[in-house]
């Protein structure tokens, strides 16, 4: 999909940090958006930056299925098409995996992994019967790809997103769609993703321990030495013209992804470094 002007994207997850970056990049290639967050504020200083397209604009939990089917209808019925799904949305939560409670693991799930899900179930079938070029592009962490001390919850969490990207897109070709996909699998990139509790559902909230608190506190430093959201989009795009299917945001991990396996084959536990 190389023409990318007068087309509909797709962006949640939009009020900062990468989606807030695909949302403008998008608006930069002529594309009109739908954008949509949680984050009222957030998405309304997005939609504003974007100002030069046509932009729409949808309070949406992603966890929650019901919120991206009505998004799907408003895109649809008021856009008329989707040609660029990004199901970007996610949260972060650290820790080892034994000390994360039920809640934890349903708001990591909720987010990370059901949020792809509920996109792709509610936006591709349509998608599909438009009979035109598209892509899906999930965001989902180079910590779907190696598993890291401290991240348990979230690791599973992308690590299900990545198998998710792959079984869509070995359907989407067993089937002769037009849609193609790419799994975006950041590393550290200079966003708030430490503060992810800020956006967290009451119902949802518990008491942090201190193996949370002290990874929550170094994400947090990394991500303020991370790559800017700016580059991660450009590479998107990037991929969406050039129809990659895995984007990585430094070539060192494509390295560390053949050792992990060449380890793995070996039957041992890879350096997690």
């Amino acid at each position: 999909m190389r023409e990318l002007s007068g087309k509909v994207a797709v962006v949640t997850g939009a009020a900062g940090g990468i989606g807030r970056a695909l949302a403008l990049r998008f608006a930069a290639e002529g594309m009109t958006l739908m954008l949509a967050d949680v984050d009222h504020g957030g998405l309304a200083e997005t939609a504003a930056m974007a100002a030069d397209v046509e932009v729409l604009t949808q309070i949406a939990d992603v966890s929650d299925a019901w919120a991206v089917r009505h998004l799907a209808d408003r895109c649809f019925g008021e856009l008329g098409a989707v040609h660029v799904l990004c199901n970007n949305a996610g949260v972060f939560q650290g820790g080892h995996l034994w000390t994360r409670a039920d809640k934890d693991l349903d708001w990591l799930l909720g987010v990370n992994l059901w949020g792809v899900l509920h996109g792709v179930q509610a936006f591709v079938p349509r998608m599909i019967e438009q009979d035109t070029e598209g892509h899906v592009v999930n965001t989902v962490s180079v910590a779907g790809l190696f598993a890291s001390p401290g991240a348990g919850g979230y690791s599973v969490s992308k690590f299900a997103a990545l198998a998710a990207s792959l079984a869509l897109a070995q359907d989407l070709a067993a089937t002769g769609a037009k849609l193609r996909v790419s799994a975006l699998c950041p590393g550290a990139v200079d966003t708030r993703i430490g503060e992810s509790a800020r956006n967290r559902p009451p119902g949802l909230v518990t008491t942090p321990t201190p193996d949370e608190v002290e990874v929550r506190e170094r994400i947090g430093r990394a991500a303020g030495r991370g790559l800017d959201p700016a580059a991660v989009a450009d590479l998107v795009v990037t991929g969406i013209r050039e129809e990659r299917f895995l984007l990585l945001t430094d070539e060192k991990y494509a390295a560390r992804l053949r050792l992990q396996t060449e380890t793995l084959l070996t039957g041992h536990l890879p350096d997690p470094r």
